[in-house]
């Protein structure tokens, strides 16, 4: 009997751990992971953090050791390029010409970032942030200090990176559309929470309004935004989301709307096809709907998933969505979902003003979400009330005094 071959496309975070779990569960066929960076399997958040503000070495942000792969019989393919997969013949197509048979296909494509379509926007000096090399010319760029810093969009990636420029003592202007920073993931209460602590530590947020264009006479020098104001800037960073990389999804005929659609288990509309990560849109048991998670936990731990559905195993993935971030003095960790619309009041347990509290994000008097800034150890209650999907007494939710774990 031919040896079976499971191929994952994506030498992503998703990709590295479900190559690692394939061999864990005892898969003892071939694995081919293919990436078309150079660099092996790595982790996104020390782009924006650790290794962003100097403080981590690159190496730390990779999933294994080097010889990792080769002792796991892991055939890890880097700079290589797939132009598409035919799901009838059961074969990758490689840019190289190549083709590989595979018995099961999991795409960990991930996400690219948004680009601004504008006047200047090819101006050196504009950066993205998404990629290890994309860090590592935004670290070269910020480290001297004293530069002005613009940064286009008050995501987390925007925040972090305003976060990370005053660090190194550069002037920092943020200019973002919505009302408040991070509106569309945490929405206003929250998100003024952010708002006051980049400003204490001198970011000037220039809200409700976006970038018209740049200017530059090949290096960008100022940021005009939509208002008329022109900004000066020596250095750019944008920061307005990213698009999943669904192409290869789309061209072999598979079902997609923002992301590939996946079931509980992480398969596709193709039995032999399987998708994790950023590009995944998956339906979620515990939420009842699709959603498409773009943070570390989803990579980490749905790639483990995929791989043991891909082996034949029951799986129903509902892990409770997670996000860290660190800003400042500030950490935090939130679960859950508290996007507007999605959640009708905020209950607040600790010190808001003094940044140590938990803020629980409730619908119908259900807990939706909870974030705990420089308060620790609670995650796994917050999840469970989640979880639980049970009302809570507000006054109770409030008070430090009551333990989590007897609400949910």
């Amino acid at each position: 009997m031919p040896e079976e071959t499971f191929v994952i496309v994506g030498a992503s975070l998703a990709g590295a751990k479900a190559a690692e779990t394939l061999r864990e569960e005892g898969f003892r066929g071939r694995v081919v992971l293919i990436g078309d960076e150079i660099e092996r399997p790595y982790e996104r958040p020390p782009l924006s953090k650790g290794f962003l503000l100097g403080k981590e070495p690159r190496d730390k942000a990779h999933v294994h050791e080097p010889d990792w792969y080769d002792k796991h019989d892991v055939d890890l393919r880097l700079g290589a390029r797939v132009d598409g997969f035919d799901r009838v013949g059961h074969e990758v197509r490689l840019a190289s010409g190549e083709r590989l048979g595979y018995d099961r296909l999991l795409l960990a494509t991930g996400a690219s970032p948004r680009r601004l379509d504008v006047p200047g926007a090819k101006l050196q000096g504009i950066h993205y942030l998404r990629t290890m090399s994309d860090s590592a010319a935004l670290r070269e760029a910020l480290s001297p200090g004293g530069r002005r810093v613009v940064v286009a969009g008050a995501g987390w990636i925007g925040m972090e990176a305003a976060a990370a420029a005053r660090g190194y003592g550069n002037d920092v202007t943020v200019i973002e559309p919505e009302p408040a920073p991070l509106y569309a993931a945490v929405g206003p209460e929250i998100g003024g929470v952010f708002a006051d602590l980049h400003r204490e530590h001198g970011v000037d947020l220039r809200l409700d309004q976006g970038v018209a264009g740049f200017w530059g006479a090949g290096q960008v020098s100022a940021v005009v935004t939509s208002g008329g104001a022109e900004v000066p800037a020596d250095v750019v960073v944008v920061g307005i989301g990213v698009r999943p990389n669904t192409r290869l999804a789309e061209e072999a005929g598979l079902e997609v709307s923002d992301g590939i659609l996946v079931d509980q288990s992480l398969c596709t509309s193709d039995p032999d096809v399987y998708a994790a990560g950023d590009v995944a849109s998956a339906y979620h048991p515990l939420l009842g709907r699709r959603i498409r998670v773009e943070h570390w936990a989803n990579a980490l731990n749905g790639g483990p998933a995929a791989a043991r559905a891909m082996l034949g195993r029951e799986v129903s993935y509902d892990r409770v969505p997670y996000f860290f971030s660190d800003q400042y003095d500030l950490g935090m960790e939130m679960s859950g979902v508290a996007g507007p619309g999605e959640y009708d009041e905020v209950v607040y347990r600790g010190d808001v003003p003094g940044r140590e509290f938990v803020a629980f994000w409730l619908s119908a008097g259900r807990v939706v979400a909870g974030m705990n800034v420089n308060v620790w150890d609670v995650t796994g209650d917050v999840q469970e009330l989640i979880r639980s999907g049970r009302q809570v007494d507000r006054s109770r939710l409030a008070d430090p005094k009551v333990s989590l774990a007897g609400l949910g």
